[in-house]
């Protein structure tokens, strides 16, 4: 294939040949979305009606509607698809579980979209579910599902679409440690992304197509890999570390599109804040000629689709006595954000895993962890709705207690801090302890190099052989995010209640509560 070079920061160039007949193709692209149909703050989280109306607000279906019609309309070819994770994260997909995405995908005419890790919180059951009731393929290159009655036969690897006279074929990609992260059952394996995008690329060059889109919720990182590991992929539409690429914005990870080789690699943020759109010249060859474009931001200039507000508002009906319901007070603003949580202390982790302890303290627990990727948002200073403690814990896990040795509470913490660099949601939020640990060690070498526990309001250094009780969430409890340790735990109760309902009560014990940081976790 004919080299490339980056001629301006949103444009690559073709060095040698003459494409005889360029085909243009614009890729709209969303990932990560997570049930956000109603608009939210700069915080991701919830944004009052009296917000939207000042223009506060940010994504929303109604709005995406309307980015997407707007985005159509400047272009003679385009598709729309999606990185994953369109499940969990609001009272939505609590109620409808994936309903209400599969009838605003529908709405809006997604042309395909890759399985993300969310799409098994509540097992093959609901995803299928899914499946029969979405317009479009969805797809996973990289795990066998032929044992599993739900899914063999109904969930493909990669499929081919028309558009423009040219045929398109798309690959679909999610998280190899899926079955850490989420429900995907015993009769589902995953493997090695990269192996999986090449067998696919290879089957589909073989039937004549040269152009090539791999839909992957597998993070930027491993999309660098699989686009410089790979031959034959043309774009890569990323999803699950919600990584926003952008020549203009300044919090941006990467520039939009990142070249890897001859790969053009993009991703949107995450909540349907933007809309990713991608412009693609393909000459001949299928080679890529030029590839530009930037993000659409979804704020106030963008105005919501009539229609699309007055049914996401009937869906919501149901939802608003729970959402409304006051249950606390915060005095100031109380931190919450993945970039923030999943590399080191923050004020949302510090409060739930301090109503986590204090929930069970009079059983004799003593020790709380809790892992950041339960913690979806922000809480904003002033009256606390349920609705608000709902966006930070929206998966429904309830407290479970149980019984480990000093040396496993240690084990456990070296994998909250073993995938550091790469934002994973394994980072612990502690209570009860103190830990040190050093970023200049190798993951799962020893880089937690000191934890302290509460004894009697003292803090002494952990004893290995000692037994500990300790509190976090059923799912952390039953291995997930790589808590493997956590599976063979003694005196295991994981049925306590829901961890929401935990957070609100102890929050609302607080009067006003102040959002704090203690240095209780220390990075040398």
């Amino acid at each position: 294939m004919i080299s490339r070079i980056m001629t301006t920061a949103s444009a690559i160039c073709l060095m040698a040949g003459v494409a005889q007949a360029d085909y243009s193709l614009t890729i709209l692209h969303t990932n990560d979305f997570h049930a956000r149909f109603e608009p939210i703050s700069k915080y991701d989280s919830g944004c009052s009606a009296e917000s939207n109306t000042e223009g506060k607000c940010f994504g929303g279906a109604a709005r995406m509607v309307t980015a997407v019609a707007e985005a159509r309309a400047r272009t003679n070819n385009s598709i729309l698809v999606d990185g994953g994770d369109q499940f969990q994260g609001t009272l939505f997909y609590t109620y409808y579980k994936g309903k209400v995405a599969a009838e605003m995908m529908n709405k809006m005419g997604y042309d395909g979209m890759t399985v993300g890790n969310h799409e098994f919180d509540d097992g093959p059951e609901v995803l299928r579910g899914f499946m029969d009731t979405i317009n479009f393929p969805i797809l996973m290159s990289n795990a066998d599902v032929s044992a599993e009655p739900l899914l063999a036969g109904k969930l493909a690897k990669s499929t081919v679409i028309e558009r423009g006279g040219e045929k398109i074929g798309m690959i679909g990609l999610t998280p190899q440690d899926t079955n850490e992260l989420a429900s995907p059952g015993d009769n589902v394996s995953f493997s090695d992304p990269v192996a999986a995008v090449q067998g696919e690329v290879d089957l589909l060059t073989s039937q004549g197509v040269n152009k090539i889109i791999v839909l992957s919720h597998s993070g930027y990182g491993v999309d660098q890999r699989v686009a410089a590991e790979t031959t034959g992929v043309d774009v890569i539409v990323g999803g699950h570390t919600n990584t926003l690429l952008s020549n203009v914005n300044e919090r941006a990870v990467g520039p939009y599109p990142t070249m890897v080789g001859e790969t053009a690699i993009v991703s949107s943020y995450a909540y349907g804040k933007l809309l990713g759109e991608l412009n693609v010249v393909f000459n001949d060859a299928g080679d890529i000629v030029t590839a530009t474009g930037e993000p659409i931001v979804l704020d106030a200039s963008v105005a919501e689709d009539s229609a699309t507000k007055s049914r996401i508002t009937e869906l919501a009906g149901p939802l608003e006595e729970i959402r409304q319901l006051v249950v606390a007070e915060s005095g100031g603003f109380i931190q919450g954000d993945r970039s923030v949580c999943r590399v080191q202390e923050c004020e949302i982790g510090n409060l739930v895993a301090d109503a986590m302890l204090d929930r069970v303290a009079d059983q004799g627990v003593t020790i709380a962890i809790a892992n950041s990727g339960g913690l979806r948002a922000s809480i904003e200073e002033g009256e606390v709705t349920m609705g608000d403690v709902l966006g930070v814990l929206p998966f429904q896990n309830t407290l479970s207690t149980f019984e480990v040795s000093g040396q496993t509470v240690i084990d456990a913490l070296e994998n909250g801090v073993s995938q550091v660099e790469e934002v994973k949601g394994r980072f612990p939020q502690v209570a009860g302890l103190k830990f040190t640990w050093d970023s200049s060690i190798a993951a799962g070498e020893g880089r937690i190099t000191e934890v302290m526990v509460n004894e009697g309001g003292a803090f002494v250094a952990i004893d290995l052989a000692k037994s500990y009780l300790l509190v976090s969430n059923n799912y952390v409890r039953g291995g997930g995010d790589g808590y493997k340790m956590f599976r063979s735990a003694s005196n295991v109760y994981d049925y306590g209640p829901d961890l929401a309902d935990v957070t609100a009560e102890y929050m609302a014990k607080s009067g006003a509560y102040q959002p704090y940081l203690d240095g209780r976790i220390t990075k040398k």
